[in-house]
């Protein structure tokens, strides 16, 4: 062979090797993009979470001043709240979140009993600060899953599949409740 072609040829398998590097590093940005994408929705569930948390005991209080005798059904929604707020993970977040929401429906069910209650002003907001938190936890989760279900799509596809087991990119769990029962929203409408 001659020079010249050699020369081609290395010129070539150069062309190859840049080629293959440049995809592999547009690749694995977009992973990591995608990756923090995931991040970010978690965050803004965590978010909604959090006010849902702080919304909990100030509704437990009003409803407790009409409904003494409840006692059990507030120890439920306070040790439920605690455990949600301690949970770590999307699949323990999942549930905690869902035996929170059985027991809120359980307060919910106990204030309806209670005429005044219904009637009262600080209750009514509280009432239409959680459904709205609710909803925005709903959407959260959707828009979460949506990225999840991108991400990890990405990660299993050939070819970025082979760059996503050389970085070390491993799929994340959907915000999915298990049991029916969970999956209702607490009702908060009188």
């Amino acid at each position: 062979m001659s020079g010249a072609v050699l020369g081609i040829m290395a010129m070539v398998f150069i062309g190859i090797v840049v080629v293959i590097g440049l995809w592999f590093l547009m690749t694995y940005n977009g992973l990591v993009a995608l990756r923090n994408q995931v991040k970010n929705a978690w965050a803004q569930i965590d978010v909604q979470l959090k006010r849902r948390h702080d919304l909990i005991p100030n509704i437990v209080e009003t409803v407790k001043g009409y409904a003494k005798h409840e006692s059990g059904t507030f120890e439920a929604v306070v040790k439920a709240r605690a455990a949600a707020v301690q949970a770590s993970g999307v699949a323990a977040q999942a549930k905690a979140e869902g035996e929170l929401s059985g027991v809120l429906s359980r307060l919910m069910a106990v204030a309806e009993a209670y005429p005044d209650l219904k009637a009262n002003q600080n209750f009514l907001a509280l009432q239409e600060e959680l459904s709205s938190t609710e909803n925005k936890i709903a959407f959260s989760r959707q828009a979460y899953n949506d990225q999840v279900m991108i991400y990890n799509t990405r990660i299993q596809v050939i070819p970025s599949n082979i760059v996503a087991n050389i970085g070390g990119f491993t799929a994340m769990d959907l915000f999915e409740l298990k049991d029916e029962a969970q999956r209702q929203a607490p009702s908060v409408k009188f």
